[in-house]
């Protein structure tokens, strides 16, 4: 049987042993701990204690009365006989009373009189509910056709024809350079449309080859095959889009 196999007899363990009892640290009591209870409970909070807080029960003949809670306009003042009401207005000078002489402001009052006004900003009603609208960024107003410029060609689509003009001269020169020198020929009209039709019915063959192929392409021949026929679709596809683009065609010689 397997079990736990005791330990070998031995001399020393019949002799006796004095027990050594552990003797634990005193408990961690903070200084501050009577400061805490005290403030604890001078600062207990009511509904804290068992049951409800004892407070004053409110009289019945205090109730909520009608319009109690709307603002009161103040009581008006009276006058009496003895004492001048100060709400009153003062009286109409006489005839005999002088203004007061001497008086001098800085206020420019021919400036203040000759002052522009400033004028309403026109408006435009577009709807029959009354929608408006500034009439200066409505469009209504033809301000673009009276401008200095208005009708020109811009100057930078006049530099891009320029440039455009340049480069179509730099290749009508190389061109006829190399004509002379005898290294390129140009396409006629029938040999480009005889090309063009080449090119289509090469397209017009990859195309149904293509189709034929089936939807599920399980293995990596199947898959391989699919990608050299649409590369060569898309080649053919560029050459004719060329060949219907431009009329005038060299070709090298050889």
């Amino acid at each position: 049987m397997f079990g736990v196999v005791p330990p070998p007899e031995s001399v020393h363990s019949l002799l006796t042993k004095e027990e050594v009892h552990a003797q634990k640290p005193k408990r961690y009591m903070s200084k501050y701990r009577p400061t805490v209870v005290l403030e604890e409970k001078s600062t207990k909070r009511p509904m804290r204690t068992m049951g409800p807080a004892k407070v004053e029960v409110p009289s019945p003949e205090n109730f909520l009365k009608k319009h109690s809670k709307e603002p009161k306009v103040p009581e008006k003042a009276q006058c009496s006989k003895e004492h001048t009401c100060t709400a009153k207005k003062p009286d109409v000078p006489a005839q005999t009373d002088r203004p007061l002489m001497g008086i001098h402001t800085k206020r420019d009052f021919v400036q203040t009189a000759t002052a522009v006004t400033v004028k309403a900003q026109l408006t435009s009603v577009d709807t029959r509910h009354g929608h408006r609208q500034l009439l200066e960024t409505s469009g209504l107003v033809p301000k673009y056709i009276k401008k200095k410029h208005y009708g020109e060609v811009p100057e930078y689509l006049q530099k891009r024809k320029e440039d455009e003009r340049r480069a179509q001269e730099e290749y009508e020169d190389f061109v006829k350079e190399q004509r002379e020198r005898g290294a390129m020929k140009r396409l006629s009209d029938q040999e480009r449309q005889a090309t063009l039709e080449g090119l289509q019915k090469t397209w017009d063959e990859l195309h149904r080859e293509y189709q034929g192929l089936s939807f599920i392409t399980d293995n990596l021949r199947k898959k391989s095959h699919r990608d050299q026929l649409e590369v060569a679709m898309k080649k053919l596809e560029n050459d004719m889009d060329l060949f219907k683009r431009l009329k005038t065609i060299y070709i090298p010689n050889n």
